[in-house]
């Protein structure tokens, strides 16, 4: 039987390479290449504990040295950080479509295709139907917000 194990750790190996196709984590790839290199040293006549130990020691090595370089490479520095989700929100513009009531002032807002409640920032403003706003922060899920300039932003930067 142990002369067949490498076809063993060959169909491990093929099918975590697969498994990776199917997950986010970038791990099993690794632990594939690590069963490839242990149905080499099977084929080579080392015995099953070396196996297992080429297996796991391949297989770490390779998962720290991509987690390394993939930092490395991909680190964002404090501007280059990406905004996703309602991190985005802040600066944008969206429209009333229920006019402020209670002692609030709480309005619903669109902001994007989503519907916020939202509060004037300076909690005294009203807001009416239809009337455009600019939304300075998010609190949970509601969002703050300010009656938006009519005045377009200097693209051209000339003052």
């Amino acid at each position: 039987m142990e002369q067949y194990a490498w076809i063993l750790w060959v169909v491990f190996g093929v099918f975590l390479i697969i498994a990776e196709i199917f997950t986010l984590g970038f791990v099993l790839l690794w632990f594939g290449i690590g069963a490839i290199v242990a149905a080499l040293a099977s084929m080579l006549g080392i015995g099953v504990i070396g196996q297992f130990l080429i297996f796991a020691l391949v297989s770490t090595v390779l998962t720290i040295m991509s987690r390394t370089i993939f930092d490395n490479v991909f680190k964002l520095t404090g501007e280059e950080e990406i905004k996703t989700g309602v991190d985005t929100l802040p600066g944008k513009v969206g429209t009333v479509k229920k006019a402020s009531k209670g002692a609030l002032n709480q309005a619903s807002v669109r902001v994007y295709g989503s519907d916020w409640k939202a509060f004037p920032i300076d909690e005294q403003t009203s807001f009416e139907e239809g009337e455009k706003v600019e939304v300075v922060k998010v609190e949970g899920s509601s969002i703050y917000v300010r009656k938006a300039t009519k005045e377009l932003p200097d693209w051209r930067g000339e003052n």
